[in-house]
């Protein structure tokens, strides 16, 4: 049975290595057939599936990291994450659904610290090969005010 330290676990592996700038295993943390969104409080309390960020497989968020290095053009910048513990709301030996909450502080290459980012993933587990991996991952925002300079993922 997935348990709530192996969510835990999994979750401080999953902002290391945005926070360290290790992008390029970010989209290792997700099955192939994924589906992450970035979205606001008040879209997913409607129902809206539109999202700040939108991606259905771990080959667009692979796509992401490569224009991220590449092609897009933005201020430097690094994420660090505070975690909440996740809430387990059902497990099994296959599958796993948990909310946890988040607070991101974004670090400009000024120095310049602020409270980019709070609010909840929304996530569903699978275990596969014996590796617990990311079915799907909604970062819901708490404000619906979204910075134009996301370019890191949440």
């Amino acid at each position: 049975m997935i348990d709530l330290l192996q969510i835990a676990a999994f979750n401080a592996a999953y902002v290391r290595v945005i926070d360290s700038d290790a992008m390029e295993q970010w989209p290792d943390f997700f099955t192939p057939d994924c589906h992450y969104r970035i979205t606001h409080v008040e879209n997913e309390a409607e129902g809206l599936p539109a999202g700040i960020v939108w991606a259905d497989s771990r080959d667009m968020l692979s796509d992401r990291v490569s224009a991220l290095r590449e092609a897009n053009i933005y201020e430097r910048q690094r994420y660090r994450h505070l975690l909440g513990l996740p809430l387990l709301e059902s497990a099994d030996a296959a599958s796993a659904v948990a909310r946890t909450p988040f607070m991101v502080a974004r670090i400009m290459h000024t120095g310049e610290t602020e409270l980019f980012a709070t609010g909840e993933y929304r996530d569903r587990y699978a275990l596969r090969d014996g590796r617990l991996l990311l079915a799907e991952r909604v970062a819901v925002c708490d404000s619906t005010v979204t910075d134009t300079l996301m370019a890191l993922p949440l």
